[in-house]
């Protein structure tokens, strides 16, 4: 397999996610680009609390939205079941064993219909709105039950025509690159 071209639809994921997080290391960070882009169509939506991530190297850093936006952060829970929890974004202070900050256990909730606005990360998105994760998808089980807007970043490279789609995949209404804000027609989920 060349480094440059990806996999096939149907090689595993994990050859997938290989494949991107080798190509995503090669990108320059132009995490400003993504937020001036991500900044301005939260604007247009008409969002106040967002909820976003705390970057992993080579993942956008979104950090600069605050000074505009209410942000929340995520806390990853296993048991009794996997889900995600939602906090105010300053209160993570602690690295999850993933490497990721997150707030610490006994941090206060928030409640998910406060959120405005999800944006998320990805190892890599397609022009359908499927998002590569990470593989432990909890993103996907919050998605299921929230109906606001579900916003995907990536730096251009990672925006593909097609990336491998399972059923609990849940697509994304906007992929937003240091180039482009795509709108994810409804027709093609």
């Amino acid at each position: 397999m060349s480094h440059d071209l990806p996999p096939v639809l149907s090689d595993p994921k994990p050859m997938w996610r290989s494949w991107a997080l080798k190509l995503r290391a090669e990108q320059p960070d132009r995490s400003g680009a993504v937020a001036q882009h991500v900044t301005s169509l939260l604007r247009e939506l008409g969002a106040g609390t967002v909820l976003t991530y705390h970057a992993l190297n080579g993942e956008p850093d979104l950090r600069s939205l605050g000074s505009e936006f209410r942000l929340l952060t995520t806390r990853a829970r296993v048991r009794p079941e996997r889900r995600l929890t939602l906090h105010e974004w300053n209160t993570a202070t602690e690295r999850s064993p993933v490497g990721v900050m997150q707030p610490p256990r006994d941090t206060p909730q928030i409640n998910s219909s406060e959120v405005d606005a999800v944006v998320l990360p990805g190892i890599a998105f397609d022009r359908r709105g499927i998002r590569l994760g990470y593989g432990g998808g909890f993103y996907d089980r919050f998605l299921e039950g929230y109906t606001g807007p579900k916003i995907g970043v990536t730096f251009a490279a990672l925006l593909l025509d097609e990336v491998p789609r399972e059923p609990h995949d849940v697509p994304l209404d906007w992929i937003v690159t240091e180039a482009e804000t795509l709108r994810v027609p409804p027709l093609d989920r």
